[in-house]
């Protein structure tokens, strides 16, 4: 089934950014632009009224200087002075006329209202500036001269390299700087923890990953040196336990088997007989399953044609009467596992389907066994046409020693057989699925799914 695009994006952005290492770094980089964003805004805040004052009295002292040359200058070089100001300096002079059209500053990036009230209080309320007059573009500003009204035009240059705007960039150099800083620092914390992550889910597939290192912070070797330490002691109980079993089921099957020659020598009808050997066989089987999940991990991994396994096992299975084998196989099914093992897994779970799946109102159990391939696994499948189990029950089934009897009244076993199906398939990095067949369909579906070669 595909999932929907939200859906899909959804779980994207939660796996990319849902990290730790993404969370500390977003929160570090958003306090750090925050921070930067309010000292810029205060710094423009507190710079404002002195630049203001800066380009106010540039204005006030081109103008009075301007006023001043042309009114103590001699006549007769005043037109010199005029040119040398137009060449050096940028500045004109023009006489102010009543037909003039001039535009007033509104939006102008350094002819504030802060800097045109300025002007005003340096030059007179009646000064006029403007930034264009007659459609020549500058900065002009009137004064007067023994009555005569003038203009004098300045150029922008003046202004726009005016300090303090180069602040900004250096504000956005300092952020990134401070964002590659978080990045740098929020990996290094956060690299102990996904270590710490990745070793505890190895150990969980049950592999055998490396010690974590004990150095560096104290708090990291600290936990390291706890989580290596419960490592060793998880190991030590694993082989405690399994030595346990191993002993104890060992050393049950020599009193059984001294138990069934007597039972076949004692003076019993034979129907006695029977029933006793029954019950001893059940016992032994039961310790084959101790044995089974007490088994430790290490068998080699190979490549093995699931469909050649199940053609092989099925001859043996078909020649009981109470199953009805039905076999949908793929003509090749290769996955990555141990055969030995594969072949426990298939012959307990058509064992489980024998004895708990038996169609209702029968006495037969019909199982289908198939092989197929689903993405990047190979699935080995096997159903039963039984009563089925209440869903949720379903995950109590991998437990040990858990028996449906409220589901599956012929439970003789210890309980262990998809304990042991489970343990196997996570040695093999294979994961075991169970659900019930979909209506109006009844019956347990068991998949074991193995990694596709």
């Amino acid at each position: 089934m595909r999932i929907p695009r939200p859906a899909a994006l959804r779980r994207l952005l939660i796996s990319v950014f849902g990290s730790l290492f993404w969370r500390t770094f977003m929160l570090i980089a958003l306090l750090i632009a925050i921070s930067l964003g309010v000292w810029f805004q205060s710094f423009r805040i507190f710079e404002r009224e002195p630049r203001a004052q800066q380009i106010a009295m540039q204005v006030v002292s081109v103008v009075k200087l301007t006023r001043a040359a042309l009114l103590y200058s001699d006549p007769s070089r005043r037109r010199f002075l005029l040119l040398d100001l137009v060449q050096n300096e940028g500045i004109k002079v023009y006489p102010r006329e009543k037909e003039d059209e001039y535009r007033e500053p509104h939006t102008n990036p350094y002819l504030t209202q802060l800097v045109q009230q300025e002007i005003r209080n340096r030059l007179g309320a009646d000064a006029v500036i403007a930034t264009a007059v007659n459609d020549i573009p500058g900065v002009w500003v009137s004064f007067q001269i023994e009555g005569d009204d003038y203009w004098v035009a300045i150029s922008p240059d003046r202004f726009e390299h005016v300090p303090g705007l180069q602040w900004l960039w250096w504000s956005m150099a300092a952020l990134v700087l401070s964002v590659l800083g978080a990045a740098f620092i929020t990996s290094r914390v956060n690299q102990p923890l996904k270590r710490l992550a990745d070793t505890a889910r190895a150990i969980s597939a049950g592999d055998d990953p490396k010690s974590l290192p004990e150095g560096g912070g104290t708090e990291v070797a600290q936990a390291n040196h706890s989580f290596n330490q419960m490592v060793r002691d998880l190991k030590q109980l694993e082989a405690d336990r399994a030595v346990m079993l191993a002993g104890i089921s060992h050393d049950l099957r020599t009193p059984l088997t001294r138990l069934r020659l007597e039972t076949e020598m004692s003076p019993v009808d034979e129907q006695t007989r029977e029933l006793m050997v029954a019950d001893i066989e059940q016992m032994d089987a039961i310790i084959g399953q101790f044995l089974d999940y007490a088994r430790p991990s290490g068998e080699m991994l190979e490549d093995v044609d699931l469909t050649e396994l199940v053609r092989d096992t099925a001859p043996v299975y078909s020649a009981h009467d109470d199953i009805d084998l039905t076999l949908k196989l793929a003509p090749e099914a290769i996955a990555r596992c141990n055969r030995m093992e594969t072949q426990r897994i298939l012959d307990n779970l058509i064992e489980n389907a024998r004895r708990y799946g038996k169609t209702p109102g029968t006495n037969r159990a019909e199982i289908t066994v198939s092989t197929f391939l689903q993405g990047n696994e190979v699935v080995l499948c096997v159903a039963d046409r039984g009563a089925g189990v209440p869903t949720d029950q379903l995950a109590l089934l991998t437990r040990p020693f858990y028996r449906l009897e409220s589901a599956r009244s012929e439970a003789k076993g210890a309980g262990l057989g998809m304990s042991i199906v489970n343990r196997i398939l996570q040695r093999s990095g294979g994961r075991l699925l169970l659900e019930n067949r979909t209506p109006p369909e009844t019956g347990l579906l068991v998949s074991a799914c193995y990694a596709r070669v």
